[in-house]
Parts: structure tokens; sequence; C-alpha cells
């Protein structure tokens, strides 16, 4: 329900375009731009000078396209073949231009750059790089808020979780909620990280010790088939006592079944931490214990 964007990836995009229009005001105004002045008309009509341009399986695009239209800005999102020709209908409607690129998404985020390059629009990817962070990292900054209301929650209910299972593509959601895990839960999970087996990027530069590429075919989890890493999410992880676990296209498409018949209708990519959860039960015993927590990070499409 996150502005009516049916995806976790609304915290992201907006939140980090709202705070890239503040840095941009204060470097032209020689002053800090307050929260209460974001929607003011000289603060508007600042932001229609602005494009931001990113790549997109999907969600993240929806949300910095929303959060453009709602500061004023502009945004061109780049989608590759692969992208389900609604996401582009869906684009337009929140007044983004929709440009397709390349076969999948790895293509689409070079023609984002490329693009920003040329174009001298605000680039605004949810991966990170070498010597590509500062916006990445709002996103994930902005994802931070649903490991605070999760907290508040168990903390009002006296009652954790023993175990949380986090979807991941390039690891921007994962990361940044299992870093406050870490940093301020009370009661300590164990924290697995689940990956389509076709783009285990995160597990791969895990056991490799550094960033590494993977290759694999085209996964039906079309949100979290990335065969990149975001340098800064895998670089959280590393020091949050994470297990990862892949998940076929045919588990998570189960996932997805089951999850519908129990009235959380989502994709493939939604319900890959459930897949991952019915997973982990195979090969583990459970007790009375044990209590996981599952994200469905969205609706269905």
């Amino acid at each position: 329900g996150r502005m009516g964007l049916g995806a976790f990836k609304a915290l992201g995009g907006v939140y980090a375009v709202a705070m890239l229009v503040a840095e941009r005001w204060a470097q032209a105004q020689g002053a800090p731009l307050s929260p209460e002045r974001m929607m003011q008309p000289e603060v508007r009509a600042f932001a229609a000078s602005l494009t931001f341009v990113c790549a997109s399986a999907g969600n993240h695009g929806l949300a910095v396209a929303a959060g453009a239209r709602v500061f004023g800005a502009r945004a061109r999102v780049f989608l590759s073949q692969s992208v389900p020709s609604n996401f582009a209908a869906r684009l337009q409607a929140v007044a983004a231009d929709v440009v397709i690129s390349g076969t999948d998404y790895e293509a689409s985020c070079l023609a984002a750059q490329h693009d920003a390059e040329a174009t001298g629009a605000i680039l605004l990817a949810d991966g990170s790089w070498p010597g590509y962070s500062h916006a990445p990292s709002l996103v994930m900054e902005g994802y931070t808020v649903m490991a605070e209301e999760m907290r508040h929650e168990f903390a009002a209910q006296n009652s954790w979780p023993s175990h949380v299972f986090f979807q991941a593509g390039v690891g921007g959601l994962a990361a940044a909620i299992a870093y406050m895990v870490r940093a301020n839960w009370t009661v300590q999970p164990e924290i697995i990280i689940v990956e389509p087996d076709a783009a285990p990027c995160l597990g791969a530069s895990h056991d490799a010790g550094r960033p590494v590429t993977v290759a694999g075919p085209v996964s039906s989890m079309g949100r979290l088939d990335c065969k990149d890493v975001s340098h800064i999410a895998f670089a959280a992880l590393e020091v949050c006592n994470v297990q990862y676990l892949q998940i076929s296209d045919d588990e998570a498409e189960a996932g997805a079944a089951m999850l519908a018949a129990k009235g959380f209708a989502t994709t493939p990519s939604g319900a890959a931490g459930y897949a991952g959860l019915m997973r982990w039960r195979q090969n583990y015993e459970v007790g009375p214990e044990f209590r996981p927590l599952v994200i469905v990070s969205e609706g269905p499409e």
C-alpha cells in the first residue's frame, strides 16, 4: 500500500529522489532545504530542471518515477526486453519516459549509465559499483524504515522471530534490513538470504570473498534476476552473519501459489523468501521455538 505502488521499493526510490533534490537545492542556493519546504512552488520549479535516470526490472523504476512526479522532477526509466510489457504502461501512468534497451537487466543498467553521462541526468540506480555508491546508499536508507516498523511491533508484542528469510537481487533490501536487525533488534534471529539459483550473485560473492559476476539463464523471479551485486549491499551483508540459500524458479512459483491460496497474492519474486522457508524446513528439523519471518515484497503483476 505504500504510495499505491504495491512494492517495498516505494520506500527507497521516493526517499532517494527527495534527498537528491534537497542536495541539489543546497548546492544551488547555498542553504539547506527542510522537508517542510519540499512541496513549495519554488522548490518544485527547481526540481523541474532535474531528470532522474535509472534501469529497472519494474518496481525500482516505479518508485523513482513516483518520487520524481511527487517532487516535480522528471524520470526516464530503462527496461530490458525481458521485463513484462505491463510495467512500461505502469511507468508511463506515473509520467515516466520509458526506454526499452537490451535483452537483460545488466544491459539496461549500462544504457541508463550512458544516458546519464550523455545528458547530465541524475543516475539513481539501486545497485552500486566502485565509484558509485551515494545514490544507492540513499535507496537502502529508505528501506530501513521496514526494519524499524517490525522492531517496534515485535517489541510491543515481546515476541521476536527466530529466523528471517530475505529475498535478494542486487541485495539492497536484504542488506538494509539485515544491517538494522543486527544493529538494534533486542533478540537476534538467524538471517537467511534467498536468491534465484539462476542468479546467486551474493552467495557467490560471499564464497569468493569479493564481488563477482555470475552467469545463468533468465529467471522467472525477474526482480531478483541480477547477475551483479551491489557493492555496498555486499559489504553490509558481510558483517551481518548471514547464510545464503538458492531456490529454483519452480520453487518460487510454487511459493507464490501457496501464498495466493493463503490470501497473499504475489509474484515468484515476492514469494522467494517464503519459498526459501519451505526449502529450509525440508533440510532442518524445527521445534516449537521456530518462528520465521518472511517479507512478501510485492503484490501481483
